[in-house]
């Protein structure tokens, strides 16, 4: 077990446990999809981030717990939220809450979930704690409603496509690295540092994830493979293949994908072209390069253990199979 997977193990059960706490304290009705969502596999990360990047940065106390899962909890509303948006039917290999509980109701949960996350945030009397959070949520939210506007738009330009994934995902893991170092009482060098890092970890976290659909299968993913073409979404791998067509045969795929044309076989020769072209592959390679970004990040960090596990959690992303 590495010193990584050895903090994960330490860490972990108190997360898990206040997070239950948590949960145990909403109202009855609330209650089974709060748990339905917090039970379904997920990896803790950003929590695990806020401790590691406060702990790297000074913090010594014991009080951080709140601030690290709220997080959780704003992570898991935009989750609630996002599989109803998508219409997607499995979330880490169950199903997806609003599957089990009905879209109203679980988009009701998702609600309370953030105002719960915001209520442990502003219980600590910090203002830029709660102004940072806020700002994720806002550019995450941001980010959804960009990807729903460039929904089968083959023109979607990469630059658009970056902005995407940066507000939808790497936003919020952004913040839980500000969040841990403004805890520490960071400088402000130190704070930007800290923020840097989880903006490009975030960027890489999300290029895999789009590399994953294509070529993660359902049983390892816990989603049907490449869930992104069937919900029309243009991301990186398709975007890299379409540049490289020529223009009559991008015209006509284009065409095909923004009129929803394409069937379940075509779909699935598209993914095995997409992939057998090494598209997928520089998706990684993209992810790659913002995990190098990550690393130079941390290169003004103090000496310590946990500077180590910042840098040692970069390895891994990369070559994640889910």
């Amino acid at each position: 077990m590495n010193p990584l997977e050895r903090f994960y193990e330490k860490e972990l059960p108190r997360i898990n446990r206040f997070l239950e706490s948590q949960a145990e304290r909403m109202h009855v009705s609330v209650r089974p999809t709060v748990r339905h969502v917090l039970d379904s596999g997920g990896k803790r990360f950003r929590p695990v981030l806020t401790i590691l990047m406060a702990r790297a940065l000074g913090y010594r106390g014991d009080d951080i717990l709140p601030l690290a899962c709220s997080l959780e909890l704003l992570h898991s509303a935009t989750l609630l939220h996002d599989d109803i948006l998508d219409g997607a039917r499995l979330r880490r290999g169950r199903q997806s809450a609003h599957v089990l509980f009905g879209s109203t109701h679980t988009i009701l949960v998702g609600d309370a979930l953030l105002a719960l996350a915001n209520r442990l945030v502003a219980e600590y009397g910090i203002p830029p704690l709660t102004r940072h959070l806020s700002e994720a949520l806002l550019r995450t939210a941001t980010g959804e409603i960009q990807e729903i506007a460039h929904l089968r738009d083959t023109d979607l330009s990469i630059a658009t496509y970056y902005e995407i994934i940066t507000g939808k995902t790497a936003f919020l893991i952004q913040a839980a690295c500000r969040c841990g170092a403004v805890f520490a009482d960071a400088s402000p060098d130190m704070e930007e540092a800290a923020a840097d890092y989880g903006l490009s970890l975030g960027i890489a976290f999300q290029l895999v994830d789009d590399a994953l659909d294509y070529t993660s299968p359902a049983s390892v993913s816990g989603k049907p493979a490449a869930s992104d073409l069937k919900e029309g979404k243009a991301t990186l791998p398709l975007l890299l293949f379409l540049a490289d067509l020529d223009p009559q045969e991008r015209r006509r795929l284009a065409e095909d994908f923004k009129m929803d044309r394409l069937t379940p076989d075509d779909l699935e020769n598209l993914r095995d072209t997409i992939v057998s072209g090494g598209y997928a592959d520089k998706t990684r390679e993209a992810a790659a390069s913002y995990l190098a970004r990550a690393e130079t990040a941390l290169a003004p960090f103090p000496a310590s253990p946990e500077r180590d596990l910042l840098a040692l959690a970069l390895g891994p992303m990369l070559d994640r199979k889910k």
